[in-house]
């Protein structure tokens, strides 16, 4: 089972809230989710379809205790290509499925005419808890969230870009970065943010995800950091061995040529220390000086020796 569906099971199994929240919750779903067939006499009927059995029972108990209607749940297998099926319930006009859809605001009126807006009702969304609840309801209709083993990726998929933006805007009534980005016929709104989604899962109420998601986000940081100090160690050594080896080539020089007992003692110290220790950073060779030097003196040394071995090329 996917990380994603976890946090959706946990979501399911939410208690039951207040009547606006269940209102918030529902409409969020069905905005996602559902679909709209024109039946005989211009009535309207409702479909709402899900592949996961707990969120099809979710929904099948809170439109039953909202509405007082039972909807109508239907299982049907998946294409050979897909494994697993889908859960859809369907409201007929004869429950009232057109007075769901004006209380959720996808069915409303203009001008005296019935249309389906794209825009969130704001009269579903006036208090923070029925913001939180109508972005449970969009999370488990269209919300999936990476494996953070993976990657920090949590995202929320739209039919039109009105609404993306106005679920983006609810979002970040939170306190979310949450951005938009267009994918084909479709507009996405993300998070990226490891911390930012962590703190999603907490209001979308997933706690023992929020657990797991932390859990593994620590272990992953802590092998990260451990790769970047192993790396720059490696280049740290890398470092040395090369420098080591450029100072070991001009020692040998200034030997071949006048020979290292012409060097003025402190530099002839240093050479010699260093032909000896062919692997020590100078921070180490300072610390065999009698009296030590700090590594910016042995550079300097080491500059010194440079200059002579220069003018003797």
């Amino acid at each position: 089972m996917s990380f994603s569906a976890d946090v959706k099971n946990e979501i399911a199994r939410s208690p039951e809230e207040k009547k606006c929240c269940m209102l918030a919750e529902i409409a969020g779903f069905i905005r996602m989710c559902g679909s709209v067939k024109l039946s005989g006499g211009g009535k309207l009927d409702l479909r709402i379809t899900t592949e996961n059995p707990a969120i099809a029972r979710l929904f099948l108990l809170r439109i039953k205790s909202y509405f007082g209607v039972g909807a109508n749940l239907q299982i049907r297998r998946r294409n050979l290509l897909k494994k697993g099926h889908t859960y859809e319930l369907t409201i007929g006009a004869e429950d009232n499925a057109e007075q769901i859809l004006r209380e959720t605001g996808i069915l409303r009126v203009k001008e005296g005419c019935n249309y389906f807006p794209d825009d969130i009702s704001s009269d579903l969304t006036k208090s923070r808890c029925c913001k939180r609840a109508y972005l449970r309801g969009t999370f488990l209709g269209a919300g999936t969230i990476s494996h953070p083993d993976k990657s920090y990726h949590m995202e929320i998929v739209c039919s039109s870009e009105t609404l993306a933006n106005d679920l983006k805007r609810l979002i970040n009534s939170f306190g979310f970065r949450s951005k938009v980005t267009a994918r084909k016929n479709s507009f996405v709104v993300y998070l990226k943010e490891s911390e930012q989604i962590s703190d999603f899962l907490a209001l979308l109420g997933a706690n023992n995800q929020v657990m797991e998601f932390e859990n593994v986000r620590i272990v992953k940081e802590l092998r990260n950091k451990t790769n970047r100090i192993v790396n720059c160690e490696s280049a740290n050594l890398d470092k040395t061995i090369d420098s080591a080896a450029r100072q070991i080539e001009t020692i040998r020089l200034i030997e071949s040529k006048v020979g290292l007992t012409n060097l003025p003692e402190k530099l002839r110290e240093i050479a010699l220390l260093r032909l000896d220790n062919p692997e020590s950073s100078l921070t180490e060779l300072g610390q065999m000086l009698e009296p030590p030097l700090k590594k910016s003196g042995v550079n300097h040394r080491f500059r010194k020796i440079e200059e002579i071995a220069e003018t003797l090329r």
